[in-house]
């Protein structure tokens, strides 16, 4: 918490001293581009969103956000090489594959278009050379949950995963899966599709109910937690199936402070929406550049202790 205080204190102290164009209320001439995987429909990706466009108010620069229609890699390279032939004085992009995305990233860079990555690809942006990675370090992440699954009682979970191939999302599986091999458990990966919620909370039913052996799950968002919650509360479950999350939605804070969800490891998902604009905006007005290629915007951990504190922000769309 204290890294995040003081990365936040850096930055509005840079923010105030970037110049006389906006202590006058001036637009910059800069344009951004935000390429991402997720839809700003996505309960997640629309609090991304919400920094981006908060940032482009607030650092007076145009920003413009796109994604796929779906998780489609192919796409979203297509969309990465179209905004580079538009030549915009900056791109922000999403990693979560990085063999079909990496060419059109070095093509951006290789075009002198500054590049700034954010949530999935803290393992390769360095190798990429992007000027920074904004998000968390998804292995870790996963791993920690996996911690204080097994130390809950878990034994034998799922992870379930709604993008299999997602490189960010198979690291939490693998993180989880290597803290609970630690405690003497085990872990397994339960496939699920995010536009489909209900196929997923009987695919969830399907598979506890199969084998009851099972007594934990770890979902990688809460367009699949809340599949989950249902799968659970349907089977009579809740209270003896473990579940716990990563990333915050209102529903998902409200099930941790009514105690039916352990809790949500949260990457501060605003943050990686906002930040990078910032840093853009002050690369090309002031040649400003992060300390370090990995800027941490997490894990940090939602419990039933802090889960009502944190529902008041996540109704104004910042958590």
């Amino acid at each position: 918490m204290k890294r995040f205080i003081a990365l936040l204190l850096v930055v509005l102290l840079s923010v105030a001293a970037v110049g006389t164009a906006a202590a006058q209320g001036e637009p910059r001439p800069y344009r951004i581009v935000v390429v991402t995987h997720g839809q700003a429909a996505d309960p997640f990706w629309s609090v991304v969103k919400n920094g981006v466009d908060q940032a482009a108010v607030d650092m007076r620069v145009t920003v413009e956000y796109q994604a796929p229609s779906t998780f489609d890699m192919v796409a979203m390279a297509q969309l990465i090489d179209a905004v580079v032939a538009t030549d915009p004085d900056g791109l922000v992009v999403s990693i979560p594959d990085y063999d079909a995305l990496g060419p059109s990233i070095r093509a951006a860079i290789e075009a002198g278009i500054p590049v700034i990555s954010i949530n999935s690809g803290s393992d390769v942006a360095e190798e990429l050379g992007v000027l920074a990675h904004i998000g968390q370090t998804e292995y870790e992440a996963g791993y920690g949950g996996g911690q204080r699954l097994a130390a809950a009682g878990a034994t034998k979970a799922y992870c379930v995963n709604h993008e299999v191939g997602n490189v960010g999302l198979d690291l939490r599986c693998q993180g989880f899966a290597d803290a609970m091999a630690e405690a003497g458990g085990t872990v397994d990966v339960l496939a699920v599709d995010l536009a489909d919620p209900t196929g997923s909370a009987n695919r969830i039913s399907a598979a506890l109910t199969a084998d009851e052996t099972y007594d934990a799950l770890l979902t990688l968002g809460p367009g699949s937690a809340l599949p989950a919650l249902q799968a659970l509360e349907s089977e009579g479950l809740l209270g003896e199936v473990l579940l716990a999350t990563f990333d915050l939605s209102p529903e998902v804070l409200e099930a941790i402070r009514d105690g039916n969800m352990l809790f949500a490891i949260d990457q501060q998902q605003y943050l990686q929406g906002y930040l990078p604009i910032v840093y853009l905006t002050l690369y090309l007005e002031n040649l400003n550049t992060p300390g370090s290629i990995l800027v941490p915007t997490g894990p940090g951990f939602v419990t039933q202790e802090t889960a009502a504190q944190v529902i008041e922000f996540a109704a104004r769309g910042t958590r």
